[in-house]
């Protein structure tokens, strides 16, 4: 059975509990909001989501069988199609809308062809960060007489 493309809820997943105390749930947790709790586990400081919302979208993409958002600073966050938004736990960068395929299952059934998931590659085709995008061509404007 091909593995899935990981997402955001599948990426990061809570602890191990500690012996004597109950596992941590996180299922209620909204996607985007997951990584916060994993860096705070992982660097173990407090890390706070984003309140504000910034004006800019960009563009989800699958990089090596991963939903992935990048920043500008740089930095870049495994992301879910089911909490389409977008926070940096690196430069604080407000949270930000994803702009996902139409048909996101389809996809991901298209890249669950491809054998290798390290091979699953996918950019939206009006990203303008897609190396693959084709261009239009210019349009040539007619010189005036003078």
């Amino acid at each position: 059975m091909p593995i899935a493309v990981i997402r955001a809820e599948t990426f990061y997943v809570p602890p191990p509990p500690r012996r004597g105390y109950p596992a941590e749930d996180w299922s209620q947790v909204p996607g985007a909001e997951l990584v916060y709790r994993f860096m705070e586990y992982r660097t173990g400081r407090r890390i706070v989501p984003p309140t504000d919302t910034v004006d800019q979208t960009y563009y989800a993409r699958v990089n090596h069988n991963r939903w992935l958002a990048d920043c500008v600073c740089g930095s870049a966050q495994i992301v879910s199609p089911d909490d389409p938004r977008y926070g940096c736990t690196e430069c604080g960068y407000g949270w930000a809308a994803l702009i996902f395929p139409d048909d996101v299952a389809a996809v991901e059934a298209e890249l669950l062809a491809i054998e290798e998931p390290h091979l699953r590659n996918w950019w939206h085709p009006d990203d303008p960060a897609n190396p693959y995008r084709i261009e239009p061509d210019p349009v040539l404007i007619p010189e005036v007489a003078a």
